[in-house]
């Protein structure tokens, strides 16, 4: 990291990502000041006034002050203490001054961790805190639940902003610490719940919205409809403003003249002076009568009986022997027999619209599912050019992917087929390179041989003179022809011996200058593979002035299935390359030891020479490297170790220190007992 920085976030970043949060939340706040009368219907006249302050205690402005006071300070401190939690970690050790891979995944953990934990924060927190503060403010429940559910559906909008804020801010953190361990970890949710959870909240805030709305303006106008049909037929039989009515008949006038509407509908007598109540059929609250004695004249005697309700009232004022009084109908707008059905046709579309939308989250994430299992199993595959292209699922963006991505397939099929070719051709050459060397060893290995059968030839020839001419010489005895005899049979042993190790030669060439590309499912035994080993590397070896020392603590009934050739080849390329770690260095050893272990045959090959560095050993057998310079390709150890997983299904270990030697390990899994 730059300036040698050890904190996943810079310092000043929280008060951003903070402030962003938060001026989301005022923007939601601000719409919900506004939208708040609309939606739950408040009656005019009836918000930020002394007569709130009389049937309430406090101002709507004011709740809504103390309410997104409450709140924000509560977002603020908690967003506040999760981002810090992971400012304040460092990501190296303060001893070794090295970076600390544990520290680095538990913030990795966190930053997957932290954007839903904002969300369930962000999401029900406020509800909570609003609906425990409205029942201090002494709100009806019908009130307080139209409230809450509000206030639930901004505090998913807000969650919703806030998580693809926190997200992205979090996101930075994961690429960044990739570099340094790249694991999933946390929480993990499934595609479908993710889309469901950022999708339906807004579904449901627009259709909550959109239905109180409605509802709003259906009571609104139904409300006024009822209003003006009530207030026509008081104004019709009171049309008398100067005549004075006797109070007592007051209740029977209206029950005997009036038609009511609803069967819940009733009739009142309320004191214009006092605003006690003289007659009602049920108990009026505190908000009726007090809104119509000081609107009454605002509203032509149109009263409302709470924040948001479903009763409103229709009064006019009369003369009576004991003062005036408002004489009305108190209705309601919607009986109870509308309003469940209402509801529970609601609660019926909501729980489609939500199985509608699940449906869709599915079946996005099953097309997603479908390609990522497919990937999976391609990655898993020990070849993949083998693999089939993935099916095509859908007819959409994802199948585009798809699409491009069999592409890509088809293009590494290809591009595999070309480097196969290349790469049997290049360890075809190395092949035939190294049998080259190898035979011009040989023939330096066959010339002695050879010398010795045309000496024993030169000596069978004068044998052969010798007792041509002793066959009519009388002086020579029956011992003396058994002598020339005995010469000539040790003469012929001698020649045989030499044509016997120059068979053996020639066969271990041979089989050399097979193709390594052909598979032969043979057995071979311990002693045969030493054998071609000591052979052929013998010249080599005694030019080095380097000691082969063999160690077989094998049974000699073990045997190895697989091409012996093809692993002699292997041993010798290493045993070179231990050879050449000793830089011409004289009278050095390297040890070629043979045992079994579980169920597997282990060949190491030990030398003591120079080792190899550690940029060498990161490298070695992931790409062709030398440590020869322009004298070496890096063939060698690459095909070796692709002979013994190609053709023995094994593998190739090693071990190598600076300045101390070097040992691979070949292992190669033995027969099973049949």
């Amino acid at each position: 990291m730059k300036k040698e920085k050890n904190k996943i976030f810079a310092i000043n970043s929280i008060p951003k990502l903070v402030t962003i949060n938060m001026i989301i939340f005022a923007l939601i706040c601000i719409a919900l000041y506004l939208i708040i009368p609309y939606v739950l219907n408040y009656p005019p006249n009836s918000i930020d006034n002394d007569f709130q302050v009389d049937v309430v205690g406090i101002k709507y402005t004011n709740q809504f002050i103390i309410l997104g006071g409450i709140l924000s300070l509560f977002i603020l401190g908690a967003l506040t203490f999760l981002y810090n939690m992971l400012s304040i970690k460092k990501i190296k050790n303060k001893h070794t001054n090295k970076i600390d891979i544990k520290q680095v995944e538990k913030i990795r953990k966190r930053s997957f961790n932290f954007p839903y934990l904002t969300l369930l924060l962000t999401l029900l927190v406020p509800p909570i805190v609003v609906c425990f503060c409205l029942f201090l403010f002494n709100t009806t429940p019908e009130l307080n639940l139209r409230i809450t559910i509000i206030i639930f559906c901004m505090s998913a909008i807000f969650s919703i902003f806030s998580y693809i804020v926190n997200k992205s801010f979090f996101v930075n953190t994961l690429v960044n610490t990739a570099k340094i361990s790249n694991k999933t970890t946390g929480f993990r949710l499934n595609l479908y719940i993710k889309m469901l959870l950022q999708m339906l909240p807004i579904f449901l805030y627009s259709f909550i919205i959109i239905l109180l709305l409605s509802l709003s303006l259906l009571t609104t106008e139904k409300g006024d409809l009822l209003y003006n049909l009530y207030h026509q037929e008081l104004s019709n039989y009171f049309s008398d403003k100067e005549k004075v009515y006797n109070l007592n008949d007051l209740p029977n006038i209206l029950k005997e003249n009036m038609t009511l509407q609803n069967e819940q509908d009733n009739f009142f007598v309320i004191s214009c002076e006092t605003g006690d109540v003289y007659y009602s059929e049920e108990e009026l609250n505190i908000f009726f009568k007090k809104y119509l004695n000081e609107f009454y004249e605002e509203t032509n005697g149109h009263v409302y009986d709470n924040y948001g309700q479903n009763i409103e009232g229709s009064a006019l004022k009369v003369h009576t022997n004991e003062g005036d009084y408002y004489v009305g109908i108190r209705f309601y707008v919607f009986s109870s027999s509308f309003i469940t059905p209402f509801i529970i046709a609601t609660i019926i579309l909501i729980f489609f619209n939500i199985l509608f939308v699940l449906y869709i989250s599915r079946d996005f994430s099953n097309d997603i599912k479908t390609i990522s299992k497919q990937l999976n199993n391609i990655a898993a595959s020990s070849n993949i050019s083998n693999e089939h292209n993935l099916p095509i699922t859908s007819n959409d963006e994802l199948g585009d992917l798809t699409v491009a991505f069999n592409k890509v397939q088809d293009k590494t099929k290809q591009y595999n087929d070309t480097i196969k070719a290349n790469q049997e051709t290049l360890m075809e050459s190395e092949r035939l390179a190294s049998l080259g060397q190898l035979i011009g060893g040989i023939a330096h290995n066959l010339k002695t041989p050879i010398m010795s059968i045309s000496g024993a030839a030169e000596g069978l020839t004068d044998l052969i003179k010798e007792y041509d001419t002793s066959i009519d010489d009388p002086e020579v005895t029956h011992k003396d022809h058994h002598d020339i005899a005995k010469d000539m049979s040790e003469w012929v042993d001698k020649i045989k011996t030499y044509t016997a190790y120059m068979s053996d030669v020639i066969t271990a060439v041979k089989g050399q200058a097979v193709n390594l590309s052909s598979d032969n499912s043979i057995y071979f035994k311990i002693d045969e593979l030493l054998k071609d080993i000591t052979i052929l590397m013998k010249h080599e070896l005694k030019n080095a002035l380097v000691t082969l020392n063999v160690h077989n603590y094998v049974a000699s009934d073990v045997q190895i299935n697989g091409d012996v050739n093809a692993l002699v080849q292997v041993i010798n390329n290493m045993i070179s390359n231990s050879i050449q770690a000793y830089n011409g260095k004289p009278n050095q050893s390297i040890d070629l030891t043979l045992k079994t272990e579980d169920t597997n045959l282990l060949i190491e090959i030990q030398d003591y020479g120079v080792g190899m560095s550690q940029e060498v050993q990161n490298r070695l057998f992931k790409e062709m490297i030398t440590t020869k310079g322009k004298n070496g390709t890096g063939l060698g150890l690459f095909m070796s170790y692709s002979t013994i997983k190609a053709h023995f299904n094994g593998d190739i270990k090693f071990e190598s220190e600076h300045n101390k030697g070097t040992k691979f390990t070949i292992i190669l899994p033995l027969p099973k007992n049949k």
